[in-house]
């Protein structure tokens, strides 16, 4: 008997395992379409979404750009050590820009958004939960979801393209600093091979990636944020770093994911 008790015991826990994250994953997905649905109600939130982009968007241009440029400079540094081994030290222009474009320029322009801009969604939303504002929306008869969440989901479709777009053509000079500047690669050579390799489906492909993790990362950050009131491991102010913490490491491992998953598609 006793046996048989800890083998229920153990099923038990493991179908809770199971479905605690499944559960969650439901809720998360009702959540993002509820936010994605309100974009479009009417009236539309025009200064709202304007206000998002210029925090979401301009805030987070000059973490990008310095990130690009570095990440530019060490890849035109180690690309050339490596291909400089093969004799095709030629190629560096395209080995920077490839990558750019169709891995690193969307991926890290998500993940220094995320620390910028997503843990601040997670933590303003937190704050409203615990010290009741949200409830008081409720109250006051105005919809949460669409007052707090649809203008960060417009926003950030907008901004999320348009940063990496930026990042990409920063961490292509960033290449070309090193590369021809410091190790005298031609600059014709270097931007005739970025243009030869770089097609509109490399292009495309990273303006795709950027928009899934715009919605990635803000339905998560929200999300956390809004159900700071349901952590199970802290309340009040522990619970709201708590949850973005949680919204920042979940945000970065499912665009790691979402990255594999696409490219995978994409190729």
């Amino acid at each position: 008997m006793a046996i048989l008790s800890t083998v229920k015991l153990s099923v038990c826990v493991l179908g809770q395992m199971t479905m605690s994250p499944v559960q969650r994953l439901g809720k998360m997905t009702v959540f993002f379409f509820w936010g994605l649905i309100h974009i479009f109600s009417l009236p539309l939130q025009i200064y709202k979404i304007v206000e998002q982009i210029f925090f979401i968007g301009m805030k987070s241009v000059f973490v990008i750009c310095l990130t690009a440029a570095f990440t530019g400079m060490v890849l035109g540094l180690q690309g050339y050590y490596t291909l400089v081994k093969f004799g095709s030290e030629g190629m560096l222009g395209a080995a920077v820009a490839l990558s750019l474009v169709r891995e690193m320029g969307p991926v890290l322009t998500a993940i220094m958004v995320i620390g910028r801009a997503g843990s601040a969604m997670a933590a303003e939303i937190g704050i409203m939960r615990i010290s009741e504002q949200i409830d008081a929306l409720e109250t006051m008869d105005i919809n949460p979801v669409r007052y707090l969440v649809s203008p960060r989901i417009a926003a950030a479709l907008i901004s999320f393209p348009l940063l990496t777009a930026l990042f990409d053509v920063i961490g292509i000079f960033g290449g070309y600093i090193t590369g021809s500047l410091l190790l005298g690669i031609n600059p014709g050579v270097y931007f005739a091979r970025v243009e030869s390799s770089v097609v509109m489906k490399d292009i495309s492909g990273g303006f795709s990636k950027s928009i899934v993790f715009a919605l990635v990362v803000v339905t998560v950050c929200c999300f956390k944020g809004y159900f700071t009131h349901l952590q199970t491991d802290g309340f009040g102010s522990k619970g709201v770093s708590l949850s973005t913490t949680s919204a920042v490491v979940l945000s970065c491992v499912l665009v790691l994911i979402a990255d594999y998953v696409l490219t995978s598609i994409l190729l």
